[in-house]
């Protein structure tokens, strides 16, 4: 049985039942269903959810949009949006919060759970090369002798503060260069 938990945020009572049962069936937690965007940020802050599935539409002054954004803005917690909304005006605002899925209704079980399993799954990896990445740069950091880190394209990604002193660069004016263009 999954951990997960996932808070639903669908102003159609019936669909938010079919997708409580639907969530349950495949293994997750419900922690909450709300109907509303501000019930869908008192919720998020009250019960900490691993994902909200989000409908675009809701009744109210806040959409799911705007409720997405606050919600990403506030807490590291993925959406995946549910709605009927496919036209590129929502599709581009969408876009904006950054989410780890969208789904059109009517849904099935099958896209609902290949897109929450793959919406853990990038939250997980992204989440852990953050952590990965976060103690690199400490350790790089922190060494006495000067590093100069390079990508693959043989460009300055980074520069510790030894190689700042050292070299007398500042990693805002080297940044993106080749060592070529740097010496």
């Amino acid at each position: 049985m999954s951990n997960e938990r996932i808070l639903i945020v669908e102003d159609e009572a019936i669909v938010a039942t079919d997708l409580e049962i639907l969530i349950k069936t495949l293994g997750y937690q419900v922690v909450g269903v709300a109907a509303t965007g501000e019930a869908a940020i008192r919720l998020t802050h009250e019960v900490s959810p691993d994902l909200v599935l989000m409908d675009i539409r809701l009744k109210g002054d806040m959409d799911g949009i705007d409720a997405a954004e606050h919600i990403t803005a506030t807490l590291n917690i993925p959406i995946v949006y549910l709605t009927a909304y496919a036209d590129e005006k929502t599709l581009e605002r969408a876009k904006t919060t950054m989410p780890y899925g969208y789904i059109l209704k009517p849904f099935e079980e099958k896209s609902i759970r290949t897109t929450l399993e793959l919406a853990f799954y990038k939250f997980n990896m992204e989440s852990m090369m953050m952590t990965l990445e976060a103690w690199h740069g400490t350790a790089l950091r922190s060494l006495a002798d000067p590093v100069v880190a390079l990508n693959t394209r043989g460009r300055v990604t980074f520069l510790n503060a030894s190689a700042q002193t050292h070299f007398g660069w500042a990693l805002a004016d080297v940044y993106g260069k080749t060592l070529e263009e740097v010496y």
